[in-house]
C-alpha cells in the first residue's frame, strides 16, 4: 500500500508547476490521468534542447507516475467525457490563466454541481482575485515580483535569479500540501464535501521571505544583497579554494566559531576582540573576509573539507550537477534511480524525496507518451472500440 492509494486526480495541468504539484501525488500512489490536448500534448513536450531520444528532457524529468489521455476541452463532447470522469475524481488540478477553465465550462462550480466531493486546486500566478490575476505569469517574472531576486547576487552587480524556476517548484509543492491537507480535513471531519484551493506564486514568494521580511519590518530599510554570504551570520558564506573551486562555510554560532578558528590554525582570530562576537563580525565583515578568503587559497577544496569536518566545523564542498548524482550520499538515499520506458530504454530520474516507513513512494509508470492511456481511460468509462475510433476521426481525443 502507497499513501495515496485509491486518491484519483485529474490533471490539467502543463508547464512546470502543475506537473510537479501531481508528480507528488503521484509518486505516493494517486492514479493521475494527464489530460493533453490531441497532437501537440503539454508544452514541455515541445521544450527542449536536450532530448533524450526524441522526448524532452524537460518533459521527462516531471512527468512520472502519470498516466496521458489527450482530449480536445473545446469539443463538446470532449467536455462531456472530462465531466463523466471528473464524476469519480477526488481531486482536479489546472493551471490555466484564471478565467480559461470557466470559458470552458469545467471550472469548480460547474465540477463540484456534478462531484460535491471535489477537491479542485488552481495554481496560478497572482491567483483568482486581485488587479493582476489576469496578467501573464513565468518564474522569470516572478522571481523578480516577490522580491527574490532583489536579495539574490553580489552587491552592486545587477539583479540574478535561482539557477531553477523555484517559483513554479515551490507553488507545485504547495498546491500538493494543500491538496493533501484538504483531503485529511474532508476524511477527518466526516464530510461529504471538498473545497477549493487558490495558490499564488506571488503568494508563495511573500510567504518566503520570512527573515528577510522580518528585517525589513524591523529596520524600514530593504536589505542589501551579500552574494554567497549570510545577512547576520559571519563567517557563513563561500570561499574560494587553491583548486580554483568552492568550499561552503556555516559558522553559525560562538561554539562554532571557536571550533573554526582551530581547525583552520587561526586561534588568534577566536581572541581578536573585532572578531570575538558574531555582533563584531558582521560589523568587521569587510575585514574578516578578505582575511579568511586568503586562508582558503592556501589549500584545495578535499583538503579544507577534510580539515574542518575534523575540527567539527559544517562545511561543504559546492557540487556541480555531475558531483552531485555521483555523491555516496545522494546514492544511498536513492535520489538518483533509473526506470524503464518503452521507447528509450532506460531513463534516469531524480529520486523521491520523502522516506516513509509504511507506505514509501516509488516510481511505477514512466513519463507517459502523448495519449498513451487514452484509449485505456475511454474503456474504463464504458465507450467501446468503435466510439472511441469515432471520437479520433472527429478530433476528440
Amino acid at each position: 500500500m502507497k499513501a495515496l492509494d485509491g486518491v484519483r486526480v485529474l490533471d490539467l495541468t502543463r508547464a512546470l508547476a502543475g506537473p510537479y504539484c501531481t508528480m507528488m501525488l503521484g509518486d505516493y500512489g494517486a492514479d493521475v490521468v494527464k489530460i493533453e490536448l490531441p497532437e501537440v500534448g503539454d508544452d514541455t513536450r515541445r521544450w527542449a534542447p536536450p532530448f533524450i531520444g526524441d522526448q524532452s528532457a524537460y518533459f521527462l524529468s516531471i512527468n512520472r507516475n502519470k498516466r496521458s489521455m489527450t482530449l480536445n476541452l473545446r469539443h463538446e463532447q470532449g467536455k462531456e467525457i472530462f465531466m463523466k470522469k471528473a464524476k469519480d475524481a477526488d481531486v482536479i488540478v489546472e493551471n490555466f490563466t484564471p478565467g480559461v477553465v470557466d470559458r470552458l465550462g469545467i471550472d469548480y462550480e460547474s465540477v463540484k454541481a456534478a462531484n460535491h466531493r471535489i477537491v479542485y486546486c488552481s495554481i496560478s500566478g497572482f491567483g483568482q482575485t486581485g488587479p493582476y490575476k489576469s496578467k501573464s505569469a513565468y518564474d522569470q517574472t516572478m522571481q523578480g515580483l516577490g522580491g527574490i531576486m532583489s536579495l539574490t547576487g553580489e552587491p552592486g552587480r545587477p539583479p540574478v535569479k535561482m539557477g531553477i524556476a523555484l517559483t513554479d517548484i515551490g507553488s507545485g509543492m504547495m498546491g500538493a500540501f494543500a491538496i493533501m491537507t484538504t483531503l485529511f480535513h474532508r476524511k477527518n471531519q466526516n464530510m461529504e464535501e471538498g473545497q477549493y484551493i487558490d495558490i499564488s506564486m506571488l503568494d508563495l514568494q511573500v510567504a518566503w521571505l520570512t527573515y528577510m521580511g522580518g528585517s525589513y519590518f524591523a529596520t524600514g530599510k530593504n536589505p542589501e544583497k551579500v552574494g554567497a554570504a549570510h545577512p547576520t551570520q559571519v563567517p557563513y558564506q563561500a570561499f574560494m579554494c587553491q583548486d580554483g573551486k568552492y568550499i561552503n562555510i556555516a559558522v553559525g554560532s560562538e561554539r562554532l566559531w571557536e571550533r573554526f578558528c582551530k581547525a583552520i590554525d587561526r586561534a588568534d582570530l577566536f581572541e581578536h576582540p573585532d572578531y570575538a562576537q558574531n555582533i563584531n563580525r558582521v560589523e568587521n565583515r569587510s575585514k574578516l573576509v578578505p582575511l579568511l578568503q586568503e586562508e582558503f587559497l592556501k589549500k584545495p577544496v578535499p583538503d579544507w573539507v577534510r580539515q574542518l569536518e575534523e575540527g567539527g566545523v559544517p562545511c561543504g564542498p559546492i557540487n556541480e550537477l555531475s558531483d552531485v548524482f555521483a555523491d555516496p550520499q545522494v546514492l544511498f538515499r536513492n535520489m538518483l534511480m533509473e526506470i524503464p520506458h518503452p521507447t528509450l530504454g532506460k531513463i534516469k530520474q531524480a529520486g523521491i524525496p520523502i522516506k516513509f516507513s509504511k507506505t514509501e513512494g516509488s516510481i511505477d509508470r514512466h513519463p507517459p507518451l502523448l495519449g498513451e492511456h487514452t484509449g485505456e481511460v475511454l474503456l474504463s468509462l464504458g465507450y467501446s472500440e468503435d466510439a472511441i475510433a469515432s471520437l479520433k476521426e472527429e478530433g476528440v481525443i
